[in-house]
Order: C-alpha cells, then sequence, then structure tokens
C-alpha cells in the first residue's frame, strides 16, 4: 500500500473537516437492512418508478458515470444496492462531495426506490451522510481478498471483501440459535461454569496455565465443561447444557484450533442410546438429516487393518502389530493413544456420510460407564461425517468408587509419561458419592460442525480468528 495512497485519503478527510462535515459522527438512525428493502420491491418491472423512500447504510463499493448523473454500489451485512446521485436532487456541489468520497468509504443514505432500464433495484440519492472516512483502501474488489494469511490475521478484510465470508459466519450464528432453540425446547437449561478451573479435566488433553496473583495460585483455562455439569445434575437440574469456549494446549492441524467452541449436554435418567436419538434430533435441526450409519469401534479397527485390538491388549504387543503392518507408532504412546491413532487415521477418514460408531475400550474413556454385555468397554460412542468426529458421548459413570478407580489408572498413565491424562478430582468424587442419577451426556464440536455445513476443511475458515504463528 502506497504512502500516496493514504496521504490522498487523509488529505480528503482533512477536506471534509474543513467544509464542516463531521467524518466520524455520532450515530445514523432509522437504517433498513438493504435486503429489507430490496425484499419490499421485488414485483418492480424495468423502469417502474415508486414513491418510497428508505433509509439505509454501508460500504460504498463501486461508482460508475460522473458529471450530472452518476451510479454508486452500498454493500451492508444483507447484501448490496445501486444508488443513483442526480444533480438535480443533491445540487452540484453535494453531488461532487459525493463522487469525490472513496470506496470503502462508510456512508448513510437517503433516497426512493425505482427500477433501472435493466430491472435493477435503485435508489435515487436525496439525501447522504458521510458515516466513517475510510483510511486505508479496500481489498481489490474484483478477485476479492485472497491472500490465506491476510483472511485469517485480518478477518475484518476477509468479510468486507468477500460476500461468502459474511454468509458463512451469518450461517454460523444461525446454527448456534438453532442448537439453543432445540435444547431450550427439550427442557434443557443454560448454564455457565467456570473457564478459569482450580483442576482441568473432562478431556484428555494438555491444559493452558496461568497464575491468579491475588489467589497466588495457578488456575486452567477448562478443556472441557464435563465435570462441572455433572456436579448440576448431581444438584438436581436434570437438564444441562453449556455452549461456550474450551481451551487446549495441542498442535494446530485443519481440525484443531486451540480455541474451540464446544456444546455439552447431559442427561439425567437417559443412557447413550438415549442420548444418540436425541444428537440424531439436534443434528435434523440444523439441516443434517439421519438415519446415521451405526457401527461398532472394535470391529471397525478389525475391517479396516486387520488388526483386534482387544486381543492385542498389552502396548508392546499393540504396538509390534502395528508396525508390522507399517502403521506409525510413537515411543511414548500408551496402549489407549495407540487406539486412538487406529481409529483417527485408519478408520475416521473412511466416514464420510454420517457415521455413529459405539463402544470403546474402557482404557479410552475414564468417564463412561461400563458396557453392560461386554466389561472391556465403555458405553460410549463418537460421530463422525464427512471424515471428521464431530460429537463424543457416554453413558455416564456414575459409580464413585468406581470412578475413583479410573482416576488411578489415569494417574499410573501420567506417571508412565503419557502428558494427556485425566488429573485426579477429589471435588468431583465427591460430588459423586452425593448421588448421580443414570446420565447420559454429549459433546458437539460447534466449529467442525460448520465445517460440515459449509463444506471447508480447515476449522480456521470457520473460527473469525484462529489461532496463528508468528
Amino acid at each position: 500500500m502506497s504512502d500516496e495512497l493514504l496521504a490522498a485519503r487523509r488529505a480528503k478527510l482533512d477536506a471534509l473537516r474543513a467544509a464542516g462535515i463531521e467524518p466520524f459522527p455520532y450515530r445514523f438512525e432509522g437504517v433498513e437492512p438493504i435486503q429489507a428493502v430490496r425484499a419490499q420491491h421485488a414485483e418492480l418491472q424495468p423502469g417502474q418508478e415508486t414513491t418510497s423512500p428508505h433509509r439505509v447504510a454501508g460500504r460504498l463499493a463501486a461508482r460508475r458515470g460522473q458529471g450530472k448523473m452518476a451510479f454508486l454500489d452500498l454493500f451492508d451485512r444483507s447484501g448490496r444496492i445501486q444508488l443513483q446521485a442526480r444533480v438535480d436532487e443533491l445540487g452540484e456541489e453535494r453531488l461532487a462531495r459525493l463522487l469525490d468520497l472513496d470506496l470503502g468509504d462508510l456512508v448513510g443514505v437517503d433516497g426512493i426506490a425505482f427500477a433501472s432500464r435493466r430491472g435493477e433495484l435503485t435508489l435515487r440519492v436525496t439525501d447522504y451522510a458521510v458515516l466513517a472516512k475510510s483510511l486505508r483502501p479496500p481489498p481489490e474488489k474484483h478477485h476479492g481478498l485472497t491472500d490465506v494469511e491476510t483472511r485469517f490475521r485480518h478477518r475484518e478484510l476477509d468479510l468486507i471483501a468477500n460476500e461468502q465470508a459474511r454468509e458463512l459466519f451469518t450461517m454460523r450464528a444461525r446454527v448456534v440459535s438453532a442448537v439453543r432453540r432445540y435444547l431450550d425446547g427439550e427442557g434443557f437449561i443454560e448454564v455457565e461454569t467456570p473457564v478459569l478451573q482450580p483442576l482441568y479435566g473432562g478431556a484428555l488433553s494438555r491444559p493452558f496455565v496461568t497464575h491468579h496473583n491475588a489467589l497466588d495460585r495457578d488456575l486452567y483455562l477448562r478443556i472441557a465443561t464435563e465435570l462441572y455439569l455433572k456436579r448440576l445434575i448431581v444438584g438436581g437440574l436434570e437438564r444441562v447444557y453449556e455452549l461456550g469456549k474450551d481451551f487446549r494446549n495441542e498442535g494446530l492441524s485443519p481440525k484443531h484450533n486451540p480455541e474451540f467452541t464446544m456444546l455439552e449436554f447431559y442427561e439425567a435418567y437417559a443412557d447413550y442410546e438415549d442420548v444418540a436419538a436425541r444428537f440424531e434430533a439436534l443434528m435434523a435441526s440444523v439441516g443434517i438429516a439421519g438415519p446415521w450409519r451405526r457401527e461398532q469401534l472394535v470391529p471397525a479397527i478389525r475391517e479396516r487393518t486387520g488388526i483386534d485390538v482387544l486381543e492385542l491388549h498389552d502396548r508392546d504387543a499393540l504396538a509390534a502389530e502395528m508396525r508390522s503392518r507399517g502403521l506409525e507408532v510413537a515411543e511414548q504412546d500408551s496402549w489407549p493413544q495407540l487406539v486412538d491413532q487406529l481409529l483417527s487415521k485408519q478408520v475416521e477418514p473412511t466416514l464420510s456420510e454420517p457415521t455413529i460408531v459405539f463402544d470403546y475400550p474402557i482404557e479410552t474413556s475414564p468417564f463412561a460407564k461400563t458396557h453392560r454385555a461386554d466389561p472391556r468397554l465403555a458405553e460410549r460412542f463418537e460421530a463422525f461425517i464427512g471424515g471428521i468426529e464431530i460429537a463424543n458421548a457416554f453413558t455416564e459413570l456414575g459409580d464413585p468408587d468406581e470412578q475413583r478407580r479410573r482416576f488411578e489408572a489415569q494417574r499410573a498413565l501420567a506417571s508412565a509419561g503419557d502428558v494427556e491424562t485425566q488429573p485426579f478430582d477429589e471435588g468431583f468424587l465427591q460430588a459423586l458419592e452425593y448421588g448421580m442419577p443414570p446420565t447420559g451426556g454429549l459433546g458437539l464440536g460447534i466449529d467442525r460442525l460448520v465445517m460440515v455445513l459449509s463444506g471447508l476443511r480447515s476449522i480456521r475458515e470457520v473460527v473469525l480468528f484462529p489461532a496463528m504463528r508468528d
């Protein structure tokens, strides 16, 4: 961006002020969305006039013509509209000042609707106001903003330049609203639990650590809301959900951002089959119709790799078998991590159509109830679509003594070098000792759900301001 361009825009800013025009006013009331104006006049025929006044506001995106009449394009979040500026309406001085504005300037316009000879809805400008002088030129309009780094680091420019980006994040907001509507309609209560936690838990991941000066103690950004929400089930709220940010100190990938949006809901008197049915209904409410295919994890791995993980229950035996089949094995990976690797690398990419995978080895699921038909398994499922895992659910473990044993097993894995284990949470155990009713719960990744709905393959596309390297 040249210094001359910036200087020219600042000179116009000074000229506005010299003419007594405030280039950054306080308000501009009574604005209609452009799409609403268009909807009111959808039936206008080419050349047809109206007497309907409208007030719109947005950015100048294009300018055609000069002299006594010109056309300009104005866009807001909802759409774009053509403006006709004429000397007999505005006078020579005000018309000249309007045409001297730069593309990207924010302008408020009063005008009368009509259809041009080509049938395009147009507002004949009767008055206008500068709402913000743009001191930097917008991205070049014919090609939009294509540089990926700039789009993610400066999402505001992406939104200015690319209508598809505005539509995507509008759609994301509607998805979140639909999720809330469904759960509210089913009698769930939306709650808020701590983001800063004295002990992280509810998932297998490394946390972000911060220090609270007044308390003189370390706290953790939550990696999940699970344990607090189940304490609310103990307290008698029976159906609860939380929709908010979780944080996991793990690598970046097309499916991972360290800060992400998660829905978790918990329902008393339900098991994972009930939760699967509710999950399908929730997905239908956001536009993903069922039914979902169903598989079981152990056969799914065996069919794709020839490996039966339950027959190879020793870590080294499973690692050796994986190596013999040309599969990568990290020396520090525990048996549960190796099973997860088989799932994520060998099974997950094959699950293109909507699929629910049930019944995971008990060691991989420290908060799930033991399978009622096979004690080697847990009553857990994950949901996949487009080769992406979007949800994780359990019949929740409510036995405090068994939960204590699971925490001890996690502690042993941590001692053996596994850094992604569940810490021992005595406070949660004490809550369970008051009695938690039979409960089913689910976590749904909102970012990944939006990826599926939009057909995009990178989480950075669906997060407004993703984490970036320096």
